[in-house]
């Protein structure tokens, strides 16, 4: 019975608990558990980085090294096991271009480094069958980092009898991040068959638009993400070898985990709630403002951030909105992210400006952000691309109203509360100017100063389903798709 299951191998460059730099890692670490609980035989696999958070988490090594074909021998890895709850995790160590490192990415040999990790995972995956008898049917590979794996099982596994029926699924979370290198990576990597796409510039590699060609499947973050790339707008340069695959290429939302994100029981919040119980969250509304610094005042809209600085997630519309908000309202605001060192600098300022108003925290702290979802009144996300963030569906199920421009994931999950006032918990915005984005917050105030009406929106926001359920069934469908068309 166990032999017909499904059996998924997942791979992605960072999962949670384990170690995060944005959503990708929500989604590695979530998803794979939705599709357990549709009887799927799913395995998750990613690099072991000096960073790693794996203390609580037993890893043992599993069978002798593992020797990886690069360059013009062999290096060797090894190979870590653990699980959370049920789910079977594998971690690549080395000694050269992973465990060594402190940070995930952000070195200028991110794309050998990602190149090698991908090799180790196609030589890890005979010793899987060789100590437990367990060989994917299907290959999840997502984003650039993995890309190799994909055009290498297109390339080369099909004339190997162990790799032949393989399928893959190739799932893009940002097309910003392409994994562009010159050529001689394909020496280091043994695939000089690999040929050249006309969507590649002389002489390069670009990792993403190899996965992009060569994978049975591509799927896309969010529906309307799923669109958007296939315009010159959105589609950062691939969107011609993005249409010529349309007919493969499909939208499914992410979902969060409900059991880690659940306000009745996230023990950072001071008071726990939920949608019967909305009054009691003012509690955490007034602790947030005592630990950060801000005047406990009730009445006083408090708007929030938690997300990454960058120049995608619309932080040039929210200063001077913000800067405009706070000269002419009664309004406090606090922000938790790093990334874009001018921007991080810019929202220092605007705490100097306000600093009876304002609080930024450049840092990454995950209680922190849960009591901020817990405790603002409104969630700014006025992103230029959204390809599919999780932020927006925390805060929505934390009963914090979300601000949202109308692009990828949240064109998807938003809906008007202005245009719908029966079904919609947000404010949406569509044009990408500080003007719309004004108009959204005037909104949006307008009905905070109503506290019935206030009420009714947080209760239809917290009631909204954001699990993986409906998503994971659509990647089953998507799984037995590759297979078909392998």
């Amino acid at each position: 019975m166990n032999d017909k299951k499904l059996k998924v191998l997942f791979l992605a460059a960072e999962a949670t608990p384990f170690v995060k730099v944005g959503g990708l890692a929500d989604v590695a670490g979530s998803l794979p558990k939705a599709l357990q609980g549709l009887d799927v035989d799913v395995r998750l696999m990613l690099p072991r980085y000096g960073n790693t958070v794996g203390k609580e988490y037993s890893l043992q090594r599993v069978g002798n090294s593992i020797a990886v074909p690069l360059g013009p021998g062999m290096e060797q890895v090894h190979l870590l096991e653990t699980a959370v709850d049920a789910l079977p995790v594998y971690m690549i160590w080395d000694e050269k271009y992973l465990s060594t490192r402190e940070k995930v990415y952000g070195f200028n040999d991110d794309p050998r480094r990602f190149t090698f990790f991908s090799r180790a995972v196609i030589a890890t995956m005979q010793m899987l069958e060789r100590t437990m008898g367990w060989k994917p049917d299907v290959i999840h590979a997502h984003d650039w980092h993995t890309a190799p794996v994909v055009a290498w099982l297109d390339v080369y596994g099909k004339h190997d009898p162990f790799y032949r029926d393989m399928a893959t699924l190739f799932t893009i979370h940002n097309l910003a991040y392409q994994g562009l290198c010159g050529r001689l990576i394909l020496t280091f990597a043994q695939m000089q068959e690999l040929e050249h796409l006309p969507v590649e510039p002389p002489g390069q590699v670009n990792w993403m638009a190899q996965g992009i060609a060569r994978a049975d499947v591509l799927s896309a973050a969010s529906p309307t993400y799923s669109r958007e790339i296939l315009t010159p707008e959105h589609g950062m340069g691939l969107e011609a070898l993005l249409r010529e695959r349309q007919d493969r290429l499909f939208g499914i939302l992410n979902g969060i985990d409900t059991t880690i994100w659940n306000p009745e029981t996230d023990p950072a919040l001071t008071q726990s709630f939920n949608a019967a119980t909305l009054r009691m969250r003012a509690v955490n509304k007034a602790a947030l403002q005592r630990e950060v610094g801000l005047p406990v005042h009730a009445d006083a809209p408090l708007l929030g951030v938690v997300s990454r600085l960058d120049p995608l997630k619309g932080l040039d519309l929210m200063l001077p909105a913000l800067e405009a908000l706070l000269s002419s309202q009664d309004v406090q605001f606090v922000l938790l992210g790093t990334g874009d060192a001018e921007y991080e600098e810019r929202f220092r300022a605007l705490q100097q400006r306000f600093h009876d108003r304002v609080r930024v925290f450049i840092k990454f702290d995950e209680r922190l952000a849960r009591r901020i979802y817990g405790g603002v009144d409104l969630f700014l996300m006025p992103s230029r691309h959204e390809p599919g963030g999780l932020g927006h569906m925390i805060a929505l199920r934390y009963g914090a109203i979300p601000i949202v421009r109308a692009t990828g994931v949240l064109a998807d999950t938003v809906v008007d509360a202005t245009a719908q006032p029966k079904r919609g918990a947000g404010f949406v915005f569509r044009p990408y100017t500080v003007e719309a984005f004004e108009d959204a917050l005037q909104r949006a105030l307008t009905v905070y100063r109503d506290p019935a009406q206030w009420q009714a929106l947080q209760h239809r926001a917290m009631e909204l389903d954001f699990s993986w359920t409906a998503s994971a069934r659509a990647y089953v469908d998507l799984y037995r798709r590759a297979q078909a068309q392998h």
